[in-house]
């Protein structure tokens, strides 16, 4: 630990630290704002920073621990949250020019627990107008970068929240995720996420297929901030039965031999897959193979109605905002939105409409029956690797904006876990990751599974450094 920078340590790592009184959080605090400061101009990941706040936060938590007295064992852990992760007394634009800047009256149910349990709160990620790109580019934030290559996207929408843990703004981070928010930047920036079982995270305000997710350097840090984030808070009338999980605890020891594993690598739909995401997912296929599992190709479960569906409900959820906005206000949003989801929107009528909702309740249908056959579900996460930074999209199509996200929606209407971890990386430095899916329910077995997986790759790359990312 000792030879490591205080912004490269896990989550765990800082624990014992401080623990053992070998580590302060107040100097920990200091080396991730340092951080901060240096990454900063390059990337555009923040669009809140508290440092006098995380400053006062660290020595109250350095207190408790010299006291013996911590909150929980991320007492003093650096982390950040989604700006629209509401926190009492700051704005949340949505990460877009059209919303107005009032500070919010209460923190949301994450930025409860992470203060409950002793976090430093170091700063709000941001997001793209909405969270309704999977991209890196916001009308009020600008352009968010990815450290791996600063002329590559994100993805999004937990944009901010990707770049800040790949550039080691500290171990700790969340996002949000209604289609692959959390998962598709997690891969584009080499990272683990966990979109959770809907209800598994409170969140507020609760959506149909919306969750909040850690997105962390390593499993163990998310499965330790999971324990946190899980207890419950009555503002989300979808949230699930509190378990009491140690996450941690149960990580490690999952073996690979005897899991049935569903290997699907064509959705049917959406953008063909790159090359190279393909050989990523066939290695960690035959990683799992070679270690006792069963893999089988699986056909895919889903049709281009139902991804069509679930992108026409998008549309109309979005238009339904956008249209009753007054003209000076929707000109403040970022055009490709605007033009993204009223080009069909605006013709839908309410037969269209729930024709679509009943698609998207028939890809729901179709996934868990179709996932139930495994014990889990190996895919890609993302078709395709990250794209130019000023993109909007992949294709950069208003009128075809989400076709990259075909294999990631369909659980968050199916509710399951999925998670993302890092393959490997391409020959010039872009990572690639899996996706791995579970039971709904089974938080904790994809986390298991995520974390035999990180064992069985392939060595990983450092971590990129402000001065020698072009």
């Amino acid at each position: 630990m000792a030879d490591q920078a205080l912004h490269h340590l896990s989550a765990a790592e800082m624990s014992a630290g401080f623990a053992d009184r070998t580590l302060s959080p107040v100097d920990v605090t200091e080396a991730v704002l340092a951080r901060l400061e240096a990454w900063e101009p390059k990337l555009n990941a923040m669009y809140l920073v508290f440092a006098d706040e995380a400053r006062a936060a660290a020595e109250r938590s350095e207190d408790r621990w010299q006291a013996g007295n911590p909150l929980s064992p991320l007492d003093g852990v650096p982390i950040t949250l989604k700006e629209n992760l509401y926190t009492r007394g700051h704005p949340a634009p949505l990460g877009t020019a059209a919303t107005a800047l009032e500070p919010k009256a209460d923190d949301s149910p994450v930025a409860a627990r992470v203060r409950e349990g002793g976090c430093v709160l170091i700063g709000k990620t941001t997001m793209p107008d909405f969270g309704m790109l999977s991209a890196g580019v916001s009308s009020i934030h600008g352009i968010t970068r990815n450290p791996w290559r600063l002329d590559r996207n994100t993805s999004g929408s937990s944009s901010g929240a990707a770049a800040a843990a790949a550039a080691s703004y500290g171990p700790l981070h969340v996002g949000t995720d209604i289609g692959g928010s959390v998962r598709l930047p997690a891969t584009h920036c080499g990272l683990f996420s966990l979109k959770p079982s809907l209800g598994r995270m409170p969140i507020d305000p609760p959506y149909m297929g919306r969750t909040a997710g850690p997105m962390t350097r390593s499993v163990r840090d998310a499965a330790m901030l999971m324990e946190l984030v899980t207890r419950p808070d009555v503002r989300d009338f979808m949230s699930l039965p509190y378990q009491p999980v140690d996450y941690a605890a149960a990580l490690e020891g999952l073996s690979a031999r005897g899991l049935r594993i569903g290997l699907l690598l064509d959705m049917g739909c959406g953008l063909p897959l790159d090359p190279a995401v393909r050989a990523a997912c066939e290695a960690a296929a035959a990683a799992l193979q070679d270690n006792g599992a069963v893999v089988e190709p699986m056909k895919s479960f889903m049709t281009a109605e139902m991804f069509d569906s679930v992108l026409r409900f998008f549309e109309a959820r979005s238009f339904l905002d956008v249209d009753a906005m007054p003209e000076a206000t929707r000109a403040k949003i970022l055009p490709f939105i605007v033009q993204w989801c009223s080009h069909r929107a605006r013709g839908f009528t309410g037969s269209q409409v729930m024709a679509a909702y009943t698609g998207v309740v028939a890809m729901r249908e179709a996934a868990v029956r179709a996932t139930s056959a495994y014990d889990f579900v190996i895919s890609p996460t993302s078709p395709v690797l990250p794209y130019a930074a000023e993109l909007p999209a992949p294709s950069n199509d208003p009128e075809n904006a989400l076709p990259h996200i075909a294999f990631t929606v369909a659980y968050n209407m199916s509710e399951q876990p999925a998670a993302s971890v890092n393959w490997t990386h391409t020959d010039d430095g872009l990572p690639i990751g899996v996706q791995l899916v579970g039971a709904r329910f089974d938080d904790l077995g994809v986390m298991r599974l995520a974390r035999l997986v990180e064992q069985l790759r392939p060595a990983q790359r450092a971590w990129p450094e402000p001065e020698t990312t072009r």
